[in-house]
């Protein structure tokens, strides 16, 4: 809430209350004088004269500007923690959507829902089954997440200023969350060709380090990064979706952007699930790269798919249209949740390293 200006005028008469001056207003105007933030001629500030912003002190401080100085670090923690817990949590439904997105899957890998295959994968396969592989993504979900938040947050500022300064600018959130893009899936892609290759049935690798040396040795080290144009095709409209999705409903749920966990939670849920239903095609094709799924393969005269066009021509061959929506209810239903605990996380941890550096600062 903020209480107008009323011009130089306002600022030279005192802080004593006067006609059209309400006892709380003069108190707010005394304490405004008091820190010199109004400190006219003499002060010589250009923004002396500018009227305070009126904070809601059960509000906490105001998260969105950060400190200077700590912008980027906070960023990067916050990213990292929300990456990892991300990935983490929806591991086994990663596991199943994965499965589910297989042209040509072994008859006792069809599944009917999500629930069903989670559930026969656990009775067949074992207890831990659908959490093989989460070493690998862990490990590359936190950097990977660092850069990815860290990138976004200082070129949507940047760009908001430029394109509609003062204000939020969908554009800016777009492409901020498109460049942001490139530097998480380069650091993030090994980690996804080898946690798909794990995740698949009857795979033949039990530990992360048997199946990168694997690969490594047969296909070459650029079989880490076969899927990335593809992966970049994907998720490049994806994080655009997803960031102005967001920030258009941060716009309508949390105009003021205080901390709101509900708000976030909301938002960030219903943009995961927007993306994530408009970019499947898109992810039946990196995992078909990702995996080289062997009766895939029979298809590709090249005996190796290895690029986006190859990979959309294969899937066509193989399951027509519909196969470009295999598995699209699992890719829903695992980012709705992803994109929610990412986005609170990320929002919780933001808030909380910077209060604690305001108390701090408050304290010298």
């Amino acid at each position: 809430m903020e209480l107008e200006g009323r011009g130089a005028g306002g600022v030279a008469g005192g802080p004593a209350a006067g006609p059209g001056r309400s006892p709380g207003e003069s108190a707010l105007l005394d304490g405004w004088l008091q820190r010199g933030v109004g400190r006219g001629a003499g002060g010589g500030d250009a923004g002396a004269c500018r009227p305070p912003v009126r904070q809601d002190p059960d509000s906490g401080p105001d998260y969105e500007a950060l400190p200077a100085g700590a912008t980027v670090t906070t960023h990067m923690v916050a990213g990292a923690v929300a990456g990892i817990l991300e990935h983490c949590v929806m591991y086994p439904i990663d596991c199943v959507k994965t499965r589910m997105q297989s042209l040509q899957p072994d008859p006792a890998a069809r599944y009917r829902n999500v629930l069903e295959a989670l559930w026969r994968i656990i009775r067949t396969e074992g207890l831990w089954r659908p959490m093989r592989g989460l070493n690998v993504t862990a490990t590359g979900a936190g950097p990977a997440h660092a850069l990815y938040f860290a990138c976004y947050e200082k070129l949507k500022k940047t760009l908001s200023d430029v394109i509609h300064p003062g204000g939020n600018s969908h554009i800016a959130n777009g492409a901020a969350g498109c460049v942001a893009t490139l530097l998480h899936d380069a650091a993030m892609n090994p980690a996804e060709v080898v946690k798909q290759r794990m995740q698949m049935y009857n795979s033949p690798y039990h530990r992360v380090t048997d199946c990168v040396r694997a690969v490594w040795q047969n296909e070459g080290a650029g079989a880490f990064y076969r899927s990335y144009t593809t992966q970049l095709t994907m998720n490049v409209p994806f994080q655009a979706i997803h960031f102005m999705t967001y920030e258009f409903l941060q716009e309508h749920f949390n105009p003021q952007r205080r901390y709101n966990p509900s708000s976030h939670v909301l938002s960030g849920a219903c943009a995961g699930a927007v993306a994530a239903a408009a970019t499947t095609p898109l992810d039946v094709c990196k995992t078909l790269l990702n995996t080289q799924e062997s009766l895939a393969l029979n298809s590709n005269i090249t005996g190796h798919i290895t690029g986006m066009a190859s990979a959309f021509r294969t899937v066509y061959q193989v399951g027509g249209v519909t196969a470009y929506f295999r598995g699209v209810q699992a890719r829903v239903i695992y980012q709705i949740p992803s994109t929610a605990i990412a986005w609170s996380v990320y929002e919780f941890f933001k808030y909380l390293i910077t209060k604690r550096q305001e108390e701090r600062r408050a304290g010298k």
